[in-house]
């Protein structure tokens, strides 16, 4: 490669010592190359304060004592105060705080993330309730929807049809090494928000920031996944900003064939425990996804499974208000997919283990309303594999308030993505045949809920026990506050990844997925009943999650799934002792 650019002849070179890019010297030649030659990337590693400032798994910002400034070459690189972690937390959450757009919130807690690691999770820990709306739903969506206009740094790893029969490199090419928790979407079905493509990595990077603050997984044993199959969202494909592949997705065997290259290429690199969760993937991929790998991978589906465990565990402790056990309730539900189907088949698997009576007959319990009406056995033959168990035999039934008034449930449960559709008619109905009726809008975001909280308590005249997907705020009727539950997946996949770990399971059961159900209710004290909620505060999540990895790890042992022996005799003071803790360390 030549040293010199065309244009200039030698001695203007000569005097070049800034050169078109600046600084003071062109050591290796960058500068001086023109646009058609080739330069190497060189990069030097150097034992300064830069190098210490610039790394968020280490970086204190103004925290670092005197002692510490001196040590590794700080002094002079920050202003001479020093300040502790919890100054530097109010500080920062008073400058979130005058942010009016919830978006603005969600990208400020990013740039934080991306320079000091153990302050984003110290604040996230803190301030829980305040902050789980801005790094995940609601907000989490309008970011995803937005991803290419504000992406700014990565975050995660990105694998596309392009890396087709490398995709162990790729993993490899991610610097950490020691990885226990992988959450990967394809970005299909993003909340109730549709195919976002690769704009979905808001979920996992999201997810996995849970699993540290709410869990206690450490960060370096994260991996935040987006499988880049194209997308078949237009808008996206037209837009100059969008960050994927700009093609249509892949299906069939060839979505099949690399999928299963990268659950191969995932066991390869990191082992039989790493657990994989599956997140947003369409219906029919979500279930053939975990059908095909539950028996041979550390496999978990928070859509599927984690929505169906802290559902049951809501309707657990719902029975101590109602004063009725799970068996006596006939449940409705809208929306037939990945969401509905699991919550149905985990409380069928429930009642048939509190009864005796085979799932077969439990399942006779729970009725379904999809797109096209109440699924009854005549349409059996029309319906996907995984509502067919659902369809059980009774006179077709075309809308979601003709279903209440034949079927008069007692618990009615949203999982449809669709607004509104909890309309005042099947609100009121679900009222005139219940003196509590049970209503439980989950689908995300906020927008997307069957119906609010208010709507909820207002149109049964404060009778109604609520749930839902996202956050609502408390609301007043008849001189009573009514505080909203949250049905927040948020409860269960940070102490079930915990419990998984810590007891090195290589296989994830329903029996599990009970035992967290459990676990959570347990949590629920009488002031929270006594307040209208079913799940207890968030500001308890780290006890929470501590409770529910025992729980999952004692189910694990009892199941013979768990590879680290001997098994600790104190599970829940084990589980605290595996948290991380984003407190600064001090350094030599």
């Amino acid at each position: 490669m030549g040293s010199t650019p065309a244009e200039l002849p030698c001695e203007d070179v000569a005097d070049n010592r800034s050169g078109v890019g600046g600084g003071i010297s062109d050591v290796y030649g960058e500068d001086l190359a023109t646009l058609d030659q080739l330069v190497t990337p060189w990069v030097t590693s150097v034992a300064s304060g830069y190098s210490l400032m610039r790394d968020p798994r280490y970086n204190k910002g103004l925290a670092f004592t005197d002692k510490e400034r001196d040590a590794h070459y700080l002094t002079g690189l920050l202003p001479p105060v020093v300040i502790s972690q919890e100054v530097q937390e109010r500080k920062l959450m008073h400058n979130l705080r005058q942010y009016t757009v919830p978006l603005q919130r969600y990208m400020a807690l990013m740039d934080l993330q991306e320079r000091n690691e153990r302050l984003f999770y110290k604040l996230l820990i803190d301030n829980v309730e305040e902050l789980l709306p801005v790094v995940y739903t609601p907000t989490v969506g309008e970011a995803c929807q937005k991803y290419g206009s504000i992406f700014r740094k990565p975050q995660g790893l990105y694998i596309s049809l392009n890396e087709k029969g490398k995709i162990l490199e790729v993993l490899k090419n991610w610097p950490q090494r020691g990885i226990q928790v992988i959450v990967v979407t394809d970005g299909e079905r993003i909340l109730g928000l549709g195919d976002l493509g690769c704009q979905g990595m808001g979920i996992p990077v999201g997810k996995l920031s849970l699993y540290t603050a709410l869990g206690g997984i450490r960060p370096s044993a994260c991996l935040p996944i987006t499988i880049d199959v194209g997308t078949n969202n237009q808008k996206l494909l037209d837009d100059e900003f969008y960050i994927g592949l700009k093609q249509r997705r892949a299906t069939g065997q060839e979505y099949a064939e690399f999928l299963h290259e990268f659950m191969c290429a995932v066991k390869q690199n990191y082992g039989e425990k790493v657990l994989v969760q599956f997140e947003d993937f369409a219906n029919h991929n979500a279930f053939d996804l975990l059908s095909k790998y539950m028996d041979t991978h550390l496999v978990f589906n928070d859509d599927i499974q984690g929505t169906a465990s802290v559902v049951l565990a809501g309707l657990i402790a719902a029975q101590k208000v109602l004063g009725k056990s799970l068996a006596d309730h006939t449940f409705l539900f809208l929306g037939a997919g990945e969401a509905g189907t699991g919550i149905a088949e985990l409380i069928a698997l429930k009642i048939s283990k509190e009864t005796g009576a085979p799932i077969e007959e439990t399942r006779k319990k729970i009725w379904l309303v999809d797109s096209k009406g109440l699924i009854v056995s005549s349409r059996k033959e029309s319906l996907q594999h995984f509502k067919q168990p659902w369809a059980h035999e009774y006179e077709p039934v075309k809308d979601l308030i003709g279903a209440v008034n034949a079927i008069k449930p007692t618990v009615l449960i949203g999982t449809s993505g669709v607004g509104q559709t909890f309309t005042k008619e099947v609100v009121e109905a679900m009222a005139t045949n219940n003196e509590k009726p049970l209503i439980l809008a989950l689908s995300n975001p906020t927008s997307q809920a069957e119906c609010t909280a208010e709507q909820a308590y207002t149109w049964t005249e404060g009778r109604a026990i609520f749930g839902s997907g996202s956050p609502f705020d408390p609301v007043e009727y008849n001189g009573k506050t009514y505080l909203p539950g949250q049905a927040n997946n948020c409860y269960i996949f940070p102490g079930l990844g915990l419990g998984l770990i810590m007891s090195g399971a290589i296989r994830v059961r329903d029996d599990m997925l009970l035992a967290a159900s459990e676990a959570l209710a347990a949590q629920v004290t009488e002031e929270n009943f006594a307040n209208g909620l079913i799940y207890p505060p968030f500001s308890n999540i780290r006890e929470i999650s501590a409770n529910i990895a025992a729980s999952v790890a004692a189910t694990t042992y009892d199941l013979g799934l768990a590879s680290n022996l001997p098994r600790a005799k104190d599970l829940v003071k084990f589980a605290e002792s595996c948290m991380y803790s984003p407190v600064y360390r001090n350094y030599r």
